[in-house]
């Protein structure tokens, strides 16, 4: 098998995108892979990422690539799950507790981290609207997550992502509970509950 052949299976695996490390896993070294990238026209879109030509840069996805284990979250998981009608200025991730945020802090990622025992809870994967798959929360721990973080948003925002998910055909309310026990909100969650449904 070519090397030209794997990059080029990598990058369809990829959604047309391509991880330095994933070709270097594949037995492809730095100089070899150097030489692909021009010969394909890949673009540099991320220390270690490229991207082909024909494909749009999802800025999410791309940050994904490069940080493998953050989870995308509050503002930035309202929005990917449709409670927020607007892309967030800021994007905020999870880490977990001792994962060293500050090369995302520095390109003005809000980074939130949380201990190994609760990181994981409510963790799954949507599309962006690029079409790619992250790492986000579900609605049910997003809600709990702002519902701790209510004094540094803007209530609108607030309001109006707990009155979609109220509205939503998807919602969990039992899970939505059980997430808020185990995050210690489980009052302030009812006393929403109580009054949006």
């Amino acid at each position: 098998m070519s090397y030209e052949f794997t990059i080029k299976s990598l990058i369809a695996e990829g959604n047309g995108y391509l991880r330095t490390a994933d070709a270097v896993a594949k037995g492809i070294s730095r100089v070899t892979l150097s030489a692909y990238v021009k010969k394909l026209n890949l673009e540099k879109v991320s220390h270690g990422v490229y991207v082909s030509p024909d494909v749009m840069t999802d800025g999410l996805f791309t940050l994904q690539l490069r940080n493998t284990e953050i989870v995308f979250s509050h503002e930035t998981a309202l929005y990917l799950h449709g409670l927020m009608d607007r892309e967030p200025f800021i994007t905020h991730v999870t880490v977990p507790t001792g994962y060293n945020g500050t090369h995302l802090r520095k390109v003005g990622i809000c980074v939130h981290q949380r201990k190994s025992d609760l990181f994981d809870l409510g963790k799954t994967q949507v599309s962006t609207h690029y079409g790619n798959m992250v790492n986000t929360y579900d609605m049910e721990r997003t809600i709990c997550d702002i519902v701790q973080n209510k004094s540094k948003m803007d209530i609108q925002v607030f309001q109006t992502a707990l009155k979609e998910y109220i509205g939503s055909s998807k919602k969990n309310i039992p899970a939505l509970m059980r997430y808020a026990k185990e995050l210690k909100v489980e009052k302030v969650i009812r006393q929403y509950i109580e009054v949006l449904l």
